[in-house]
């Protein structure tokens, strides 16, 4: 008989062991799906940050009374380059988007920019590149999201304790970025 209770406890003891390793694989994997989901941000960024200059010659010829709306994206591109954290990181990157959507709408008053190829081109790459964004920025959040779920929920709650796991922050926008775009076309 007490062979069949220590078999029993031994089997016991094995499967919680089974277990918990479980539990411990899929938050590693859920926290590196998320450092993969910001990386495939970063890259995207990347791509729009080397473009924005590019995008601000070209406009820079067509719309010199607009002066402000291009050193908006200018201003927004350096406040990217001194982002540290990934707080500032965001706010920074919400910046670029807010300060490329007044560039496009006022892009509409210049006919002759909407029809120079070099700038519908570069217009396009950065629009294909805000649509990316979007989408990771998505597929980051639904990562986040799982990952603080199963950080909170029991048993996994006991095995991220051990890991000191720690909630991520979802990627938002600030409130400022949630408004219109106010754009003026006084040329005087």
């Amino acid at each position: 008989m007490s062979t069949i209770i220590l078999l029993i406890l031994l089997g016991v003891i094995v499967a919680l062991i089974i277990y918990l390793v479980v539990i411990f694989n899929g938050l590693v994997r859920l926290k590196h799906n998320i450092d993969r989901a910001w990386s495939n941000i970063d890259v995207l960024l990347k791509q729009r940050y080397d473009e924005l200059p590019k995008l601000v010659r070209v406009c820079e010829g067509y719309m010199q009374h607009e002066r402000a709306v291009l050193e908006n994206v200018t201003r927004a591109r350096a406040q990217l380059d001194n982002a540290g954290s990934g707080t500032e990181v965001i706010e920074a990157n919400n910046a670029i988007s807010q300060a490329l959507r007044s560039l496009f709408a006022v892009v509409e008053n210049y006919p002759d920019l909407k029809a120079d190829q070099a700038f519908r081109q570069l217009q396009s790459r950065v629009s294909q590149l805000e649509d990316q964004i979007a989408d990771r920025r998505e597929l980051y959040n639904d990562s986040v999201n799982l990952f603080n779920i199963r950080i909170e929920q029991f048993p996994d709650v006991f095995v991220a304790n051990m890991m000191k796991l720690v909630p991520r922050q979802l990627w938002q926008i600030e409130p400022e970025h949630r408004r219109d775009v106010e754009i003026s076309f006084n040329m005087a």
